[in-house]
């Protein structure tokens, strides 16, 4: 938007002219510049009459525009493809075990290493679009580019959603309330049929069936995150999904991950478990608050990993069994 001319601008984003009144700001006559160059022609005399903060302006029109375009359901592609991880340092201050990482879109990358060993610190780091300002000092690109500032400071982008282990609702609604409201606040057209996509979807993820009068608060585990899974795959305008300890969750993992990818997210998975450590494209290993080192899966892991899905079936199968009240035999 830096870019822009005021003009530009305006036909965009007509709405804008708002923003130029309310701040006292007569840009007629100025549509062939841009905004940063407009505010450039105000001398110190007339900045400290208009009591001026020129920075402030430019980053609050962004931040208007932004926020403008939610409230009206004006949908602009977020542009995410990929995102870059440059180094920075573990807790010892050693320089990190890898020169740079990207992730594209409907990539899987797994995040392993002992519990404490940093993950968390990593989310975060990705969540704020981190310049070398948080103890590890690493630096996130987006678009192979520096971030455009709505990536840190406006509310209404978030970079990264998060799936944590632990979902227990507290509201009071059934999941058809819970879905409207979500769909309605963002703005989304046809409601009923997100609705209906979204319940089909949690539903080949969980484990047993849910309807879309059951209460949120009645929800099993396993149902709770399939719900949140298809919620967030469908609704959120989120590029990025974290999930933490998805092995924990009671539903069919190998489908949660399609269905996030299919929806071009770039997918950031935590687990303790090999096989879901397998299917990513790559897996970070985390060790004393840095990247110890980047592993991208081997073809001979991928064999591995063809034999541990089998031994999960069995497992998966037995479990079923179990559940429904019958008695296993060799």
């Amino acid at each position: 938007m830096s870019k822009m001319t005021i003009g530009e601008i305006l036909q965009k984003y007509p709405f804008a002219m708002s923003y130029f009144v309310e701040n006292k700001l007569d840009v007629e006559g100025y549509e062939g510049e841009t905004f940063q160059d407009f505010l450039g022609g105000f001398n110190q005399e007339q900045v400290e009459d208009l009591a001026m903060d020129k920075k402030e302006l430019q980053e609050n029109l962004e931040i208007f525009i932004n926020q403008m375009n939610e409230f009206l359901g004006i949908k602009e592609d977020v542009g995410v493809k990929s995102l870059t991880i440059l180094p920075g340092y573990d807790k010892s201050g050693e320089a990190e075990g890898f020169n740079e990482l990207t992730i594209n879109t409907s990539q899987i990358i797994s995040i392993v290493g002992p519990t404490g060993a940093g993950k968390s610190r990593l989310l975060a780091d990705i969540e704020w679009t981190a310049q070398k300002d948080t103890p590890t000092g690493r630096s996130i690109l987006i678009n192979g580019e520096f971030p455009d500032k709505k990536w840190r400071f406006s509310s209404n982008n978030k970079l990264v959603a998060q799936l944590s282990q632990n979902m227990n609702f507290v509201m009071d609604l059934t999941v058809m309330e819970f879905l409207q409201l979500h769909a309605e606040s963002r703005l989304v057209e046809d409601v009923e049929g997100t609705i209906e996509k979204i319940i089909k979807a949690a539903n080949s993820l969980a484990g047993e069936k849910f309807q879309l009068d059951t209460p949120v608060t009645a929800l099993s585990g396993g149902q709770s995150r399939a719900l949140m899974i298809a919620d967030t795959a469908i609704l959120s305008s989120s590029p990025i999904v974290l999930i933490d300890e998805i092995e924990n969750a009671g539903i069919d993992r190998r489908k949660a991950l399609n269905l996030l990818i299919d929806e071009d997210k770039i997918v950031l998975m935590a687990t303790h478990d090999p096989t879901l450590a397998l299917i990513a494209d790559k897996r970070i290993v985390i060790k004393n608050g840095g990247i110890s080192k980047i592993i991208e899966t081997t073809e001979e892991e991928k064999e591995i990993l063809h034999e541990l899905e089998k031994i999960d079936s069995f497992v998966q199968a037995m479990r079923t069994s179990l559940r429904n009240g019958e008695s296993l035999s060799r």
